[in-house]
C-alpha cells in the first residue's frame, strides 16, 4: 500500500492526437524566436513538448498574434493557447483555463539610467511620464489603474513597447516580471526592473469551453510539479540563468 501511494499517478494517453497550439513567439521567456538559430524557443515549448511526451500527443504550433488569440481559441480555431495568459474571471467566461502553473508579479521595466522615479508611486505622480504596454493584456489594465488611459501608449507586442522604451518614446513598460527578466537578459546594460509588485496573478493555458484536453493537461502539470521538471525549466527561464 505504501508503494502504491508513493507511485506517480498514471497519466492519460491521448493516442497520438495532434493538438493545435497558438503561440505568439514574441513574449520572452515563454515563447520567442532565438536570435542565434532563428528557431522558436522558450518555456512554453519546453513544457508542451514534455507534456505531449507524457500524454502521447503531437504539438502543432501555430504562430498567432496576441490580439485576437483568446477569441480565436474560444471559437475553436485552436485546441489551446500558451502565451503567459493570466487567469481572470472575465476570460473564463469564454475559455477554459488549465490549473495555474506559475504565479507572476507585474513590475515596471525602465531604462537602466532612469533617475526620475524609483517606484510606481513616484512614476504615477509625474504627469509628464508615459507608460507603454501591450494592448489587450492584464498589464494594460494595471497600467490604466496606475496612471489612466491618457498616459498609456499601447503596442501590438511587448517587443514594440520595449523598443519604444529604449528609444525614449515611453518612460516605463508594465509587464510580467518573468518576461521583464527576459528583456533585461537581452539588454542587461540598458534595462532594469524597479519598484514593488503592481499585481500578483496566476498563469494558465486556455482551451475552448468544454474541451476534453483540460483534464489531461492538468494531470501533466501536476506530474511535472511532483517530479521537479516544472521547477527545472522555471529555473532555466525565470532567473538570471536566462539570457
Amino acid at each position: 500500500e505504501d508503494e502504491a501511494e508513493a507511485a506517480p499517478a498514471e497519466l492519460p494517453d491521448l493516442g497520438g492526437q495532434t493538438i493545435s497550439i497558438a503561440m505568439e513567439n514574441a513574449y520572452l521567456p515563454f515563447n520567442y524566436i532565438d536570435l542565434e538559430t532563428g528557431e522558436a524557443a522558450g518555456w512554453d515549448y519546453e513544457f508542451i513538448d514534455e507534456m505531449c511526451n507524457r500524454l502521447n500527443c503531437v504539438p502543432d504550433y501555430v504562430e498567432t498574434r496576441w490580439d485576437g488569440m483568446i477569441v480565436a481559441v474560444s471559437e475553436g480555431q485552436f485546441d489551446m493557447a500558451a502565451d503567459g495568459i493570466t487567469i481572470t474571471d472575465e476570460r473564463a467566461e469564454i475559455v477554459d483555463f488549465s490549473d495555474g502553473y506559475i504565479n507572476i508579479e507585474q513590475r515596471l521595466l525602465v531604462r537602466a539610467d532612469e533617475d526620475r522615479f524609483t517606484d510606481p508611486e513616484e512614476f504615477a505622480a509625474d504627469p509628464e511620464l508615459l507608460i507603454g504596454t501591450q494592448i489587450g493584456t492584464t498589464n494594460y489594465n494595471t497600467a490604466e489603474a496606475l496612471v489612466g488611459a491618457d498616459r498609456i501608449q499601447a503596442f501590438d507586442t511587448f517587443d514594440f513597447a520595449v523598443q519604444a522604451l529604449l528609444s525614449g518614446d515611453v518612460d516605463a513598460v508594465v509587464m510580467d516580471e518573468t518576461a521583464g527578466q527576459g528583456y533585461v537578459g537581452v539588454n542587461a546594460d540598458q534595462l532594469t526592473l524597479v519598484g514593488d509588485t503592481l499585481s500578483s496573478d496566476q498563469l494558465g493555458f486556455i482551451f475552448p469551453l468544454g474541451s476534453d484536453l483540460v483534464e489531461p493537461v492538468n494531470a501533466a502539470i501536476t506530474s511535472m510539479k511532483n517530479d521537479g521538471f516544472l521547477q527545472e525549466i522555471s529555473a532555466k527561464y525565470f532567473s538570471d540563468n536566462f539570457t
